[in-house]
């Protein structure tokens, strides 16, 4: 709104210059002389100084709207994405592409085109009042053609908004390819498959390049058409007013007046048109971040309300967590991941679960960590339904390992230091010592996605962050998804006696023998559909 204003008040100033030029040069044909020239020079270079200003502070604003917006966003972004960390639907490329170059389009939609599209009413009707008070010919013809302008605009409008869709979805398209191909080079080298990319990377390029082509082909093709309708429709105005002049019908300076003013009552709608092709890019863009950011407010992000909460008998009022007839059907999917687990996990107790491959073992601590809400069923923790209330103190009890753990750029300590950030060299040893990696430097290298290390050496990482929350953040459940795999026997043997030892709750996903042989219970979870067991 400050911006629509500055330009408000910027044509004004146009106003102000049209009449000081028009009376100016009448006045040198009416005398003769240039008396009068040097103060409307004088006058003229302080509406030139005025217009630069408020152009520089139309800018500002604009450029300070769509940064805060386009921080919002982000902030929106980052935190459906953590509400919902299993969404397939955002890949890392996608993800990267969309916070970044895809909101940076969204300055030509804030900077430009949203505060022109408000200025192609207002200016336009001043102008036009201008006019209207000098020339009623000139007013009628310029009322008559304006509407001209939106017409085709519209009609180059869903063109380009088809077309830029379709561009969005190819570069898109092209980012995930590219981040999965890079995340996949070692593999596919070691089989001698990585020079066999190129030509579906090629392709997915030039797909990228023959898009943004013919999306700029119909930018410059609907600017061509905009400025050729107000061309025309200011050389309509100007002939009339010659011809009025020359028949002594209008006086100089009115006719003068007019016509600088004239081509200044399109200006507005004709910018609106070129600034649609700027802000298009931003729009498909914001398109997909707001799908991502409302499709964090739906139930587990499948449209599924879980079933009611059964009240805790006895012996669910005595466990820490309790699971009852948990089953999810993730979207799309025809049937359930996993259907009718139920056990309890009381105070102290070590819990595996195990069962064949695709049974749904992830999917169930998935659910205990709330990445997910269940379609049916329940996770109930110290007998209350665990929903948005109470995750948050939930999740600050505990401590999780997955099967892929992330890890940062920085070295192995600053990796075991995320579970407790003040913990010393020592206590850092200790938990590595403890995970099964004594021969382990703290200070070993760590790169972007823990390229440095081994998969096995990431788990054990992982577990020694999980160590430290445990022993100093003030966690007091352990939930991990295979944390022994890669270990060798002598570590797996010490990892399973420090996790005893330290009376911890745990909840592992495992199946591995001596994992099972050391648990106080053991839930063996199938798959729902037996077609799926896939071992």
């Amino acid at each position: 709104m400050a911006s629509v204003a500055v330009g408000c008040v910027n044509a004004a100033l146009t106003l102000a210059q049209a009449w000081l030029v028009a009376h100016a040069i009448a006045g040198v044909f009416a005398t003769r002389t240039l008396d009068g020239v040097g103060t409307a020079a004088a006058m003229l270079a302080a509406v030139f100084v005025g217009k630069a200003a408020l152009g520089w502070a139309g800018d500002w604003l604009a450029q300070r709207a769509s940064a805060a917006v386009k921080s919002q966003l982000r902030r929106d972004i980052v935190t459906a994405r953590l509400a919902r960390p299993l969404d397939a639907g955002a890949a890392s490329g996608g993800l990267i592409t969309l916070v970044t170059q895809g909101l940076d389009a969204l300055d030509g939609y804030y900077a430009k085109y949203l505060p022109q599209l408000v200025l192609a009413v207002t200016v336009p009707l001043i102008i036009g009042v201008a006019i209207l008070t000098a020339d009623l010919t000139s007013a009628i013809i310029v009322a008559l053609t304006l509407p001209l302008i939106p017409v085709f605009m519209a009609l180059v409008g869903w063109t380009t908004e088809a077309r830029t869709q379709k561009r969005w979805r190819v570069q898109t398209r092209l980012a995930n390819h590219f981040a999965d191909l890079v995340a996949g080079l070692p593999t596919l080298q070691v089989f001698g498959r990585a020079r066999a990319q190129l030509e579906g990377l090629r392709r997915t390029q030039s797909a990228h390049r023959a898009e943004t082509m013919a999306t700029l082909r119909l930018s410059f093709l609907s600017a061509l058409v905009l400025e050729l309708l107000s061309t025309l429709s200011v050389a309509l105005v100007a002939v009339t007013i010659g011809f009025r002049v020359v028949a002594g019908d209008l006086d100089l300076a009115t006719a003068l007046f007019v016509l600088v003013l004239a081509p200044e009552a399109y200006l507005p709608v004709r910018q609106v048109g070129a600034h649609y092709h700027d802000a298009a890019d931003g729009t498909a863009a914001a398109a997909s971040a707001f799908a991502l950011i409302e499709g964090a407010d739906q139930d587990g992000g499948s449209g599924h309300r879980p079933s009611p909460a059964p009240a805790p008998d006895r012996a669910g009022s005595a466990s820490l967590v309790a699971v009852r007839d948990l089953g999810h059907t993730y979207p799309g999917a025809d049937d359930p991941a996993v259907a009718g687990v139920t056990f309890d996990v009381t105070p102290g107790a070590f819990v595996v679960l195990t069962g064949p491959s695709g049974g749904g073992k992830t999917t169930v601590l998935n659910a205990l960590l709330g990445f997910l809400e269940p379609t049916a069923g329940s996770v109930l923790v110290d007998g209350h339904r665990l929903d948005a209330t109470t995750l948050p103190a939930w999740r600050r009890r505990v401590a999780y390992v997955g099967q892929n753990p992330g890890m940062v750029n920085g070295d192995v300590a600053g990796n075991v230091r995320l579970g407790f950030p003040a913990a010393t060299d020592d206590q850092v040893r200790d938990a590595l010592r403890d995970a099964g990696a004594p021969e382990l430097a703290p200070d070993h290298s760590v790169g972007d996605d823990g390229e440095g290390l081994s998969s096995g050496e990431r788990r054990r990482v992982a577990t020694a962050r999980a160590l430290l929350r445990i022993r100093l953040g003030g966690a007091d459940v352990l939930l991990l998804d295979e944390p022994t795999a890669g270990l060798d026997s002598g570590a797996e043997i010490a990892l399973l006696d420090t996790l005893r030892s330290s009376g911890v709750t745990a909840v592992v996903v495992s199946h591995r023998r001596r994992v099972i042989e050391r648990a106080d219970a053991v839930v063996r979870i199938e798959p729902a559909d037996p077609r799926e067991d896939v071992r």
